[in-house]
């Protein structure tokens, strides 16, 4: 998957019958299902139920089970409730009879009303100055740690440019946050918000646990520690377009008891803010 055609054919999923569709996987490097994946197909199962002057502003869901690669993964939308203003879904995520994910997410029409936002860091360092995951590999792949090589070395839909890296040779703590610019890559259709909205579900679940790792880093690598995503909610605000680099900017509150919480906002590279996001997840230090 090497384009944002392919992102979308991936979150398109198949209409089996009346509120239960199906979906196909694709690695991103990892043995077992990627989060993001599953969740934005779930936004993509509970749209297609929701009338269409109602747009998604919040999701709150569970991973329970890794998911297989190898396997379509069925998707069955309850339809809670149908309110006046407000419209609210229950979307579950299985493979095999085995239930692998659940989402509850809630619709609302759009209303004006009072207004304000976070501030987007102005001193922050832009894209043009910042190497991408797939620059880093052809400077410095000879060095990099094998696990963290073949990762980056994967072909994604998008382009990662983080602000801040650090010597994977010489590792050190760093401060319990992460900022990290990112764009689609390929020709990018005209979108309605529906898609907007799985597209950045998608994106959402990368990078999300590195604040939390951060202040760890000097102990923490890929391979002695297991991590998996807990749970991830998200909160949709403003419509906006994805014609230059975002800003996906997390911060760590709090790490304790083998879980980690990342939370943080989603910018324009104009300052406006898109969503929030919050993420607990298992931080797991193997035993020798």
């Amino acid at each position: 998957m090497k384009n944002t055609k392919e992102l979308i054919e991936l979150l398109s999923l198949i209409n089996l019958e009346k509120n239960k569709f199906s979906g196909e996987s694709v690695t991103i490097g990892s043995k077992i299902v990627f989060g993001g994946q599953v969740l934005a197909q779930s936004v993509n199962a509970a749209y297609r139920t929701i009338p269409k002057d109602r747009f998604l502003h919040s999701l709150h869901s569970y991973f329970l089970e890794a998911g297989d690669l190898t396997m379509p993964i069925e998707y069955d939308v309850a339809e809670v409730r149908n309110g006046g203003s407000f419209s609210t879904r229950r979307v579950t995520a299985s493979q095999k009879g085995k239930t692998i994910f659940i989402m509850a997410a809630s619709f609302h029409k759009k209303e004006d009303g009072f207004e304000h936002q976070a501030a987007i860091n102005p001193d922050i360092k832009q894209p043009e100055e910042l190497l991408s995951w797939e620059e880093m590999v052809v400077k410095f792949g000879d060095f990099l740690p094998k696990a963290l090589s073949s990762f980056l070395n994967i072909e994604r839909p998008i382009d990662f440019k983080p602000v801040h890296t650090s010597n994977p040779l010489q590792p050190k703590n760093l401060p319990a946050k992460e900022e990290v610019w990112f764009k689609l890559k390929g020709d990018i259709p005209e979108m309605d918000l529906q898609l907007k909205h799985q597209i950045l579900t998608y994106i959402s679940d990368y990078n999300v646990l590195n604040a939390a790792f951060n202040p760890n880093a000097k102990d923490y690598n890929f391979g002695n520690t297991i991590t998996a995503s807990l749970d991830h909610s998200l909160w949709f605000f403003r419509d906006f377009e994805f014609d230059d680099w975002m800003l996906f900017s997390a911060e760590s509150p709090n790490a304790f008891g083998a879980r980690g919480l990342s939370k943080g906002n989603i910018f324009t590279r104009d300052g406006k803010l898109v969503a929030s996001f919050a993420q607990e997840g298992l931080m797991r230090p193997i035993k020798k």
